[in-house]
């Protein structure tokens, strides 16, 4: 991933306008000890399979990732194994490196639709590895598929400054849990969303004991889909679509199936060159009026938009993932940013638009990015959830008007190279629909509420800044039966909020720098289903100083805290410290506590 990185955070936000530019990123040349590589971490939740043994395992790759720019993605040929009862799948990417070189951006896809999107650390000369573990039950429809083409795509440049390989194993570990959704026949697929004692064609209350249920029937991980239609590009440079500004629309058309009762839309996405620090830029004007190059601009707001028909039926404004070589890179020794091995992906439920979509006809999904420069990269997986006991499926809007929106920005120069630039932004949708299949005719209802604000302030003459976000989402799906009683609803509040604070000095010698910031990056999360709630706070702080000679960092401290708190069904927590490189604390334990503890 050969981004500006800090060229563009120091140059354009924190150095002053006489001094000289940075290269394109910042890395970390150090000389070779005899210590031994360091294992890098990123602080997430465990998953239910961990304390489990696997039914069976498949090592489906095997590969070291050299000179690999210009060349397609890696392939394999995968079949899950043979004779092998699972419920749940788990995707286990191991990983090493030797030697210097750039963070990289990387993806695995399973016929076209991905499964992973992550990056890895900033590797130095003594080595790094790692490990990412992700639940890819969601999957399973593709999963269970034979002769499938297993893509992987780590685009690296091997020089003789830049010297690193990665190499990377890919595992996937299969368990058979007892009661999980996932095992339902086929037959009673369309069940899996309603009550688990009604029966498919009368609602009348059925004798004997119910089919198996998922524990949240409207989350993909519980109750994956029958059918994953992959919207991605040709696979030349990646499957993923590169978008390259605002004007950027990427579109692809689909028919879906008749007897689809349900579709959610899940999207991957990442920011990069130009735009990866898309949260820190001014607007235009500030570089117009300072003389400044527009490498990276276009002022601080970024949407990703989901179309339907050239109607926009969902956005996201994306969480702010930092990669390895970002802000300040030592940072993130051995502790990653929150979300750098495993990115996250958007979901929309498409469940109202059905009506639309059940037509017989090819229908245009499209994508992009609000106000984004250089570059982007997305792609999206379809879910479809099939009537086996149905041909066709009826299917009708209830709801259906345009989302409001509000966006507004606001300019206050001080000096030439100083001044508060804001943003706030506002968008609401509210969408319903109501769908007719062999379990009956329900409703389900689909409301999102977006806010972002984001302030960049600049001081003495541009060498201090600061850089104030916050995202808040809300997300509520409710499904509703002929009578209107709700038997599934899940409720989700997101927040991100975001803090930079950066000062530069100029070095005594040419094209060096010191750096002093301070960061803070957090994930409030809260989830209920009416029957239980969970609650997640992922909250990270750095703070550091760098002396740096062109994109060479020759000497710097950092301190990285991080606490992992998650309330509900089950609790667990994690609290982490590392200072220079080296994890002095590291605590986790699994007792609920109240939110102040």
């Amino acid at each position: 991933m050969h981004h500006p990185s800090l060229l563009f955070f120091l140059l354009t936000l924190i150095l002053p306008l006489s001094a000289s530019s940075p290269p394109s990123h910042f890395t970390k040349h150090r000389r070779k000890s005899t210590a031994p590589p360091q294992e890098y971490v990123e602080v997430t939740r465990p998953l239910p399979t961990d304390s489990l043994p696997p039914s069976c395992t498949l090592l489906i790759l095997s590969y070291s990732f050299g000179n690999t720019t210009d060349l397609p993605p890696t392939n394999t040929t995968y079949s899950p194994p043979p004779d092998c009862t699972w419920s749940r799948a788990v995707l286990h990417l191991s990983a090493a490196a030797n030697g210097s070189q750039h963070d990289r951006i990387a993806a695995v896809w399973l016929s076209e639709a991905e499964l992973l999107r992550t990056s890895t650390p900033a590797p130095s000369a003594d080595g790094v590895l790692w490990n990412v573990l992700k639940d890819v039950t969601r999957y399973s429809s593709l999963l269970r598929q034979s002769n499938l083409t297993l893509s992987v795509m780590l685009q690296n440049a091997v020089t003789d400054v830049y010297t690193g390989f990665y190499a990377v194993n890919l595992t996937v570990l299969y368990y058979s849990i007892a009661g999980n959704g996932n095992t339902i026949n086929a037959g009673s697929l369309p069940i899996s969303l309603f009550p688990p004692n009604q029966k498919l064609t009368t609602g009348i209350l059925q004798n004997g004991p119910p089919p198996p249920k998922p524990k949240n029937p409207l989350k993909l991980d519980e109750n994956p889909a029958d059918q994953i239609i992959p919207i991605s590009a040709t696979g030349e440079e990646g499957f993923w679509f590169k978008i390259q500004s605002g004007l950027d629309e990427v579109r692809q058309g689909i028919q879906i199936p008749l007897n689809t009762y349900r579709a959610v839309i899940e999207v991957y996405v990442s920011f990069h060159g130009n735009d990866e620090f898309w949260y820190n830029n001014p607007p235009d004007t500030y570089f117009e009026l300072n003389g400044l190059p527009k490498t990276g601009s276009n002022g601080a707001y970024r949407e990703v938009l989901v179309k339907l028909d050239d109607d926009i039926i969902g956005s996201v404004v994306p969480f702010p993932v930092i990669f390895g070589g970002g802000i300040n890179p030592l940072f993130w020794e051995p502790v990653v940013s929150i979300g750098a091995f495993d990115l996250p992906s958007y979901e929309f439920d498409l469940t109202p638009f059905l009506g639309l979509l059940l037509d017989g006809k090819v229908h245009s999904f499209g994508f992009g990015v609000a106000d984004a420069i250089s570059f982007w990269l997305l792609d999206a997986n379809l879910h479809l959830w099939l009537d086996n006991g149905a041909g066709k499926v009826q299917a009708g809007a209830i709801k259906f008007e345009n989302p409001s929106s509000c966006l507004e920005r606001e300019s206050n120069f001080r000096k030439k190279l100083d001044g508060e630039f804001e943003i706030q932004a506002k968008r609401e949708n509210e969408f319903s629909g109501w769908v007719y299949s062999s379990a009956g005719n329900f409703t389900t209802s689909v409301f999102t509420k977006l806010t972002f604000e984001n302030k960049v302030k600049l001081n003495k003459n541009g060498t201090e800044k600061e850089v104030e976000q916050n995202v808040k989402e809300t997300k509520r799906v409710e499904i509703k039966d002929y009578n209107g009683d709700v038997v599934s609803t899940l409720r989700v509040e997101r927040k991100y909020p975001l803090r930079i604070k950066s000062s530069s000095l100029p070095g005594a010698t040419r094209n060096t720098s010191l750096v002093t910031t301070k960061l803070e990056q957090e994930v409030k999360e809260v989830e209920e289903d009416g029957n239980s709630k969970i609650s997640l706070v992922n909250r990270l702080r750095s703070s550091g100083w760098m002396f740096a000679l062109g994109e060479d960092v020759l000497s710097g401290a950092a301190t990285t805290s991080q606490k992992y708190q998650l309330q509900g069904s089950v609790c667990y927590t994690r609290r982490l410290l590392a200072n220079n490189g080296v994890i002095q604390t590291d605590t986790e334990g699994f007792l609920c506590q109240t939110a102040t503890s």
